[in-house]
């Protein structure tokens, strides 16, 4: 037996990957996904000319500054989705509503590609919820039939922890005063 643990010798990779998928799992990562990958072509379409040999096809309407705000707005909403999880409702009705905004704004919705994708995000970001976590003993409580569980377990489960008669708020707040002085 090697006196090593095994945790040393993982490839740096491997462990950048394992990270990254605990990050993904606490927050709309896909939500955030979409809608970013929504905002690009509603941004960039109105902007965009294409060459074909001697031709050159401008797809550029007079609704560009619209475009571009819609197409920054729901790139920055993808971002919040990321990294403030706490407010994905709001950023996945905005997101939403933005798609909507763009059909008429923004070229059908960046041709429609960035209007469903932007939908798509917006619906998965209302509709995440973060992970509850697993009772003690690993088994949720939900899944015991209510004949198996203890009385205790029961009425602990129901009524909230109150604190007793003999709570001193006094002691706790060290006679008004605070740590600074």
């Amino acid at each position: 037996m090697s006196p090593e643990s095994t945790g040393q010798n993982e490839h740096y990779i491997r462990v950048l990957r394992r990270r990254f998928r605990a990050w993904r799992g606490h927050r709309p990562f896909w939500a955030g996904l979409f809608t970013m990958v929504g905002g690009v072509p509603i941004a960039y379409f109105p902007y965009a000319s294409m060459t074909l040999g001697n031709m050159t096809l401008a797809m550029s309407t007079t609704a560009g500054a619209g475009s571009l705000i819609i197409g920054v707005l729901l790139i920055t909403l993808g971002l919040t989705m990321w990294f403030h999880s706490i407010v994905r409702v709001f950023a996945g009705v905005a997101a939403i509503l933005l798609a909507l905004i763009s059909i008429p704004v923004a070229n059908i919705g960046g041709f429609v590609i960035g209007f469903v994708f932007a939908l798509v995000g917006g619906a998965l970001s209302i509709s995440w919820a973060p992970g509850e976590p697993e009772s003690a003993d690993g088994t949720p409580l939900a899944e015991h039939p209510d004949e198996e569980r203890p009385k205790d377990e029961l009425h602990a489960a129901a009524v909230p922890q109150q604190q007793g008669a003999g709570y001193d708020l006094a002691a706790d707040t060290d006679g008004g005063g605070h740590r600074a002085g």
